[in-house]
């Protein structure tokens, strides 16, 4: 296989990008189907099974490290007879609108999760079923439960997903040892406790924070929160449900945490003067007590492993149970694509099995060469994750980043995440322009989320 990449879409990123891969892309509401019909019967009839030729052109996956790359060159090794042509630029809806009005869409596309079910509605990418059946692959049983959830709408399966990072407490020791707090302290399913922590641990300068005791990342967060309190922005059906009356207590809590400290817009002022991907980074400067990162965070944080003391905690749902929450990407098929056939094999073998052990073995040796820890790779895939954890994940020798990278992996017992929507783009615009309205006390949390409820509404109503 020939790959041939498009330099415009190699640009500089971040480290804790390059290692987290998805926490740096993804794609949000697409076009309309241009011919306002759907596309149901895209794939049907294809011999995904038959040998793949000719080119195939890929949009938005980008081999620029050790972990794509690998599974990309496994994929060239399979697919010899293709010649792949690679934009590795972030997903744009905008770009896809145009290429989908144009007709000149590629044979695969990378894009965030939540939009799958919105070019699912609309016609613009294939159903994959008949694809895995051809690669003897059954997602239910590949994926997380929770993650092919989020790529399935109408009955069929519509995209490969791609990791799933958990989010974890991280705890900065340093503060809360001198302090008498513990680990355990840091409970979500206690939430008055924990708001009374986080004001035990604040220290202010006036009407400034100068130290957060705990900082619960939001807006980003705001649908992992509204998860541990039971809520939730969609039914089973991807209707929206922002309005939800757990939603209402996990926003009154988020309010109640953020005047502990000094209040939202004071912490958010506060936070934008951290050093977050560099070497003095708020956990090495001893401006934070505690924080909600996702799992690719420790991977940062390894960088000034030496001069940090940490512990961690899962995030727990009301009634006490452990549980990870993330997003990820994940690799659709367009409807109209040329070449279907080298599309849904390339696919199947970048997020296959094989695939993720090579990423293993890859990461481990730039661990290795780099006197790094590995900290697992998280695939969205229960067998990937265990090959590479049972493979690579040992004993460091940093007693506090070995508890990092094992309360990441035990929240994978219970996954969960946002969901699939023809309007998942618009639920995540609206429940975040409500968190950020509620919090920073322009509204009332109940008119906020009314206010969400009634704008994700218009979008859903507006399917038909």
């Amino acid at each position: 296989m020939k790959i041939f990449r498009n330099p415009k879409g190699l640009a500089a990123i971040g480290v804790a990008c390059v290692l987290a891969l998805t926490a740096c892309g993804g794609g949000n509401d697409g076009p309309a189907d241009p011919d306002g019909e759907g596309s149901d019967d895209a794939g049907s009839g294809v011999d995904f099974g038959g040998e793949a030729s000719g080119t195939l052109k890929t949009l938005g996956f980008n081999p620029s490290d050790e972990v794509g790359l690998s599974r990309s060159d496994l994929a060239a090794e399979k697919l010899s007879g293709v010649t792949v042509e690679m934009d590795t630029a972030n997903f744009d809806p905008q770009k896809f609108a145009a290429l989908s009005a144009a007709g000149t869409l590629p044979d695969v596309v990378q894009m965030d999760r939540q939009s799958i079910a919105t070019y699912a509605q609309q016609g613009l990418i294939m159903p994959m079923d008949e694809c895995f059946a051809s690669q003897e692959i059954t997602p239910d049983e590949y994926w997380y439960p929770a993650v092919i959830g989020d790529v399935t709408y109408d009955g069929s399966v519509y995209a490969a997903p791609q990791f799933f990072q958990p989010s974890i407490i991280i705890i900065n020791k340093a503060l809360t040892e001198p302090a008498g707090v513990t680990a355990e302290q840091f409970d979500s399913s206690d939430p008055e406790a924990l708001v009374a922590l986080a004001k035990q641990l604040t220290v202010m300068n006036g009407a400034q924070p100068t130290q957060l005791g705990f900082d619960p990342d939001i807006p980003g967060s705001i649908v992992t929160w509204l998860t541990a309190f039971g809520g939730k922005v969609m039914d089973d059906e991807g209707k929206p449900t922002l309005d939800d009356p757990a939603n209402v207590e996990a926003m009154n809590f988020l309010i109640e945490l953020f005047d502990a400290q000094g209040g939202y817009a004071e912490v958010t002022s506060f936070k934008q003067t951290w050093d977050v991907f560099g070497d003095q980074n708020q956990y090495v400067q001893n401006q934070v007590a505690a924080a909600l990162w996702a799992q690719w965070y420790i991977n940062v944080l390894s960088n000034v492993k030496d001069e940090v003391s940490l512990d961690a905690q899962p995030l727990r749902d009301a009634d006490g149970n452990p549980f990870g929450y993330a997003g990820g990407s994940a690799l659709a098929i367009p409807a109209n694509a040329e070449n279907p056939v080298a599309a849904c094999q390339w696919i199947t073998t970048v997020t296959s099995l094989d695939a993720w052990k090579a990423a293993g073995e890859a990461r481990a040796q730039t661990v290795e060469e780099n006197d790094a820890i590995f900290t697992g790779i998280f695939t969205g895939s229960p067998e990937a994750d265990q090959a590479i954890k049972d493979a690579h994940v040992a004993p460091s020798g940093n007693e506090d980043f070995d508890k990092l990278i094992e309360t990441a992996y035990s929240v994978l017992e219970d996954t969960r995440t946002f969901g699939g929507s023809p309007v998942g783009a618009p639920i995540d615009e609206a429940i975040k322009q409500a968190a950020g309205a509620a919090m920073g006390g322009e509204k009332s949390v109940e008119q906020a989320l009314a206010d969400a409820q009634a704008q994700a509404m218009n979008e859903w109503d507006s399917l038909g």
